[in-house]
């Protein structure tokens, strides 16, 4: 196979007869695979057409026309083929990058596009809230320190809340107490005091101390004060000055609540107390303690000089607050029930008070057990009158030795063991010591008074004493007097 030749600038393609054309068909040209073709002969062959005349360099291009000289009609545009020769043009810009193509899944649904909106709408909203509350918050706190802002001062504050108090709380104790809680004022010819008072029932009787009322004598005033707001006159029913104890009654006085008794057999020392008084005139004041130690040998009063007004309590002591104005007021236990009624304090000045003085509370507080209370309130209220438990001796109160020792003689010259009395059926003799009531020591007259207080007429005791140099036990039953 011969080669092709190439032209020049002008001409164009030269090809031996008989010589196999074969051709890869380019823009109406036929071009012999293996030939270089320049780019001026492509340039040239591509404005060469049959008819055409040449046209010089720079003549104005000419239309092209038939043999007779009429305009030749235009080639129809022959189909685009591909030209494997592709041109590299470093300078030309790169190509657009082919659209995103979907990954297969279905279009989205008019719903679907609603929900997209309003997610991206919400979640703008939420962006936006947050980005205000910070900024607020900024702004706020500038003007907060720097005090920047008009209009009144308004300090934040705890809204209203529920009144209510759990049962067993010191609030709960006391509102449901406080109703049952009177306030005594007593005046009498010389002298004038302040006590308090627990209603006892629905028929107006009051318990107190003794000490409360005993400034009214038999001309004074007794006026009483309830929770509510109400007043009322009080007579005296009964009163006993060995056990401190008096009851009062108000007449046409409704809606009484009476305070509800416990027992005080059953209190333990730590368990929780609450009082409740009018200490220096001071009404309804609530204060809370402990139970500190329980059958203290306490004795109060004593200004008469025959000693006829000295108290003989076997006494709750307590932490709780107690000052003047408390005595005969109720000290309750942890579910609101009465235990003991306020009677005396130990106070830093002169040793003991009764509640008469101004000595303030120094913790040292003595309740009487309510146990020996409800019996004596009830035999004051029933006759007027409460028996007291003996055991018929007298006792040497001046004996310095450790016991209550038992007196050589009886007042008026009497003998000091009460002929058929109690003692005398038990063997008692003048001179003995006794050291022990029940397994329990006592170390002086006053407290074999009190442990003996403690008990009700008829009630068995063991005593232990000391005659001669020797212990021995003896056994007796309690006999009764009359109190005043």
């Amino acid at each position: 196979m011969r080669g092709v030749r190439g032209g020049t600038a002008g001409g164009g393609e030269h090809m031996n007869e008989g010589t196999p054309k074969p051709k890869w068909w380019g823009r109406g040209r036929a071009v012999t695979p293996g030939v270089a073709v320049s780019a001026e002969v492509a340039s040239a062959d591509a404005d060469f057409e049959p008819g055409r005349p040449v046209q010089a360099p720079g003549d104005a291009p000419q239309a092209p026309t038939t043999a007779s000289g009429a305009p030749a009609p235009l080639d129809p545009a022959p189909d685009p083929v591909p030209d494997p020769w592709h041109r590299y043009d470093p300078w030309a810009p790169p190509p657009l990058p082919a659209p995103l193509q979907q990954t297969g899944a279905a279009p989205p649904t008019h719903q679907q596009r609603r929900n997209r909106t309003r997610k991206l709408l919400i979640v703008s909203g939420l962006v936006l809230a947050l980005v205000s509350g910070g900024v607020g918050g900024v702004v706020g706190a500038y003007l907060e320190r720097d005090g920047v802002g008009g209009g009144d001062v308004v300090l934040p504050q705890a809204g209203a809340e529920d009144g209510g108090r759990a049962a067993g709380s010191v609030a709960g104790i006391a509102a449901r107490a406080l109703p049952s809680v009177v306030t005594l004022r007593v005046s009498g010819d010389e002298e004038s005091g302040t006590g308090t008072g627990i209603v006892l029932d629905t028929r107006g009787h009051i318990l107190t101390n003794n000490h409360v009322v005993q400034p009214a004598g038999g001309d004074g005033e007794i006026s009483v004060s309830f929770s509510g707001g109400q007043t009322a006159k009080a007579k005296v029913v009964g009163h006993d000055t060995g056990y401190d104890l008096a009851v009062v009654q108000v007449s046409r006085v409704r809606g009484l609540r009476p305070m509800p008794l416990g027992n005080s057999d059953n209190v333990r020392v730590g368990d929780p107390v609450v009082a409740i008084g009018a200490p220096f005139d001071l009404d309804n004041t609530v204060t809370a303690g402990i139970i500190s130690a329980k059958d203290r040998p306490i004795t109060a009063g004593g200004d008469a000089a025959d000693g006829s007004d000295v108290s003989y309590v076997d006494a709750l002591q307590t932490d709780a607050p107690i000052n003047p104005g408390n005595s005969g007021g109720p000290l309750l236990d942890s579910q609101g029930r009465v235990v003991g009624i306020n009677s005396a304090i130990r106070s830093a000045d002169d040793g003991t008070d009764t509640g008469d003085g101004q000595a303030g509370s120094i913790g040292l507080g003595f309740a009487i057990p309510v146990n020996q209370a409800k019996r004596v309130a009830e035999q004051l209220i029933n006759t007027g009158k409460a028996t007291h438990p003996v055991i018929g001796v007298t006792l040497d109160m001046g004996y310095t030795g450790d016991g209550a020792r038992v007196a050589t003689k009886g007042s008026g010259g009497d003998p000091a063991v009460t002929a058929g009395g109690p003692g005398a059926r038990a063997g008692l003799k003048a001179g003995d010591v006794i050291t022990g009531v029940d397994g329990e020591r006592v170390h002086s007259g006053d407290e074999l008074i009190v442990r003996t207080r403690a008990h009700r007429p008829g009630d068995h005791l063991r005593l232990t004493l000391r005659r001669g140099g020797k212990d021995m036990t003896v056994s007796l039953v309690l006999g009764s007097s009359t109190g005043d």
